[in-house]
């Protein structure tokens, strides 16, 4: 593999797994808790389907991908030259620090093992 380098944008407080979640898992969770305003759940609910467009999703392709007895701890990484994806991820940080969820911006050009890789992202085991 390349010496790609590779980002993650997660919360800084370990998840119920032990893991960092997300910034998508982290927004995720605020819509279905009924947390989002108006204008916030549009914006979430708009790019959740912009980046559903644009990106495949990593379970399409192997439905156990993130199986956590399987893969624990799997995590998806974009690549840093997936541009248009990693953009538009500022929106989502403002939406979290809204309610108080702290994230960070973590990069690396060894995350994990990979266990799934596409044009744009990893999906790695720590």
């Amino acid at each position: 593999m390349d010496e790609a380098m590779f980002v993650r944008f997660q919360g800084t407080v370990r998840g119920p797994r032990g893991n960092f979640p997300g910034i998508f898992a982290l927004a995720n969770g605020l819509a279905r808790e009924g947390r989002l305003s108006g204008d916030e759940y549009t914006f979430w609910r708009t790019n959740n389907d912009w980046y559903d467009a644009n990106y495949p999703d990593p379970s399409s392709t192997d439905p156990r991908v993130y199986d956590h007895e399987l893969h624990p701890g799997a995590a998806a990484w974009f690549k840093t030259t997936a541009v248009h994806l990693v953009d538009r991820v500022a929106g989502y940080l403002d939406l979290l620090a809204a309610h108080g969820v702290a994230c960070e911006r973590v990069e690396s050009s060894a995350p994990g093992r990979i266990i799934y890789e596409d044009d744009v992202q990893v999906v790695v085991v720590p």
